[in-house]
């Protein structure tokens, strides 16, 4: 009896002296580096005034361990190639989008007739990005937010920005005592019908239906009012149009393109710039406006407007922000849907674009971030090789960049090697 006793006790003994980090079997092994972060992660939540009730409930007996997380691989996923403008245009607008855009545009008319003159928004770009974020309601994301917010702070490229956002996810569970699984979104953590990021909802979003709760999940009350707030806050002029596709003169300097060059359409037109058609721009004159060419000079050009600017701050993307405003003026316009003709061009892979950024860190001294991701500045850096390489300077590298490039020399430049004569025989 005395060594059962005595059995037992050791065993007792064993199970209090193992590691925290063991777990039940089948289950993953949770490192002790990452419970010891995550106990100076809660720890940092509440010095910056999470409650330790809401810090419990957001994390429980969870650690949120995952030896490869989903949402991490998401955020360094590249695709292996990147998509030209007008390819990214006929995935993002069909004609079964338009269709449904414009449906869902007439019924927001007569939900909300007085929404535009509260926020000064016009609807038409309301439910396109509607459209273009959740597919109007029906993809709000699979991912739970704390989860993978947490995942994001712990030693990722962007730890910073990510542990910032799970903050603010807490801050709105403190707020208004929501339960864990009310935090669902994408693996970034955007949330709701218009995918706002947890900072966004704290600093634009709004009880539009005044009933002491802001909820942009399942109330689209809410979400498109929280929406309209947004652009408003941003600047947005209800009466500014947001560009549209122009035609440029043979002699056009590619330098002048880019949103960091600003004219006045008049002073576009005395450059030769016209619409598509080749029209007057029907613009103001002395409105402000930059010129815009995605994919390069063999590609489509756009004269854009303030309001185009204030869509990039959604979302920095050129070809998200032309989605919008085309899918927009297709909801309120009725035209006929036509795809986007798309040309034929060398479509860079993401592979070769970091290639480029590195040869313009060596030879500019730009300092550029190689991500693979064709930037505002990544775009400025080519116009500079493109002129050392005496090619079209339109920040948009194509195979003949590329080339010259490879064929680099250190002592010459780009310029091609004299080849040696031949001797006669």
């Amino acid at each position: 009896m005395y060594q059962i006793k005595q059995t037992i006790a050791l065993v007792v003994l064993l199970v209090t002296l193992l590691p925290i980090s063991t777990q039940a079997k089948g289950q993953t092994e949770v490192p002790e580096a990452w419970l010891v972060w995550l106990e100076d992660l809660k720890e940092e939540m509440i010095a910056r005034g999470i409650s330790k009730k809401t810090i419990n409930k957001a994390y429980g007996e969870n650690t949120y361990y995952h030896e490869q997380p989903e949402v991490v691989k998401q955020d360094k996923n590249q695709a292996e190639f990147v998509l030209t403008c007008k390819n990214y245009l006929n995935r993002m607008i069909t004609p079964q989008r338009v269709k449904l855009s414009r449906q869902y545009y007439h019924e927001l008319q007569e939900k909300y007739p007085n929404l535009e003159d509260e926020y000064q928004v016009p609807l038409n770009y309301l439910t396109a990005l509607w459209a273009l974020e959740t597919n109007f309601g029906q993809n709000k994301g699979k991912y739970h937010i704390i989860d993978g917010l947490t995942n994001l702070s712990y030693n990722n490229r962007r730890s910073a920005f990510f542990k910032n956002e799970l903050y603010n996810v807490l801050k709105i569970m403190e707020k208004y005592n929501l339960d864990n699984d009310k935090m669902m979104g994408s693996w970034a953590g955007a949330m709701g019908h218009f995918q706002f990021m947890p900072s966004t909802y704290n600093a634009y979003a709004v009880d539009y239906d005044k009933d002491g709760m802001i909820d942009i999940w399942d109330n689209l009350d809410d979400a498109i009012a929280s929406a309209a707030n947004y652009l408003n806050t941003l600047g947005w002029k209800y009466d500014e149009p947001w560009g549209g596709e122009v035609r440029l003169p043979w002699s056009f300097d590619y330098r002048l393109a880019g949103r960091n060059v600003s004219k006045t359409v008049d002073e576009w037109q005395n450059i030769g710039v016209l619409t598509a058609d080749g029209k007057k721009l029907p613009y103001p004159d002395n409105l402000k406006a930059s010129i815009i060419i995605p994919d390069g000079h063999k590609g489509s050009a756009y004269i854009v407007f303030g309001n185009f600017k204030r869509i990039m701050i959604w979302n920095r993307s050129e070809n998200y922000a032309l989605a919008i405003s085309i899918l927009a003026d297709y909801i309120r316009n009725d035209e006929k849907y036509e795809s986007v003709e798309a040309n034929q061009q060398y479509v860079l892979t993401d592979k070769e674009v970091r290639k480029v950024q590195a040869f313009a860190n060596k030879i500019l001294k730009t300092g550029l971030k190689e991500d693979g991701i064709l930037g505002t500045q990544t775009k400025e850096a080519v116009k500079r090789l493109q002129a050392k390489a005496h090619l079209h300077q339109d920040g948009y590298p194509d195979y003949r960049l590329l080339n010259k490039i490879n064929n680099y020399d250190s002592e010459i430049g780009f310029a091609v090697p004299v080849q040696p004569r031949k001797k006669l025989k």
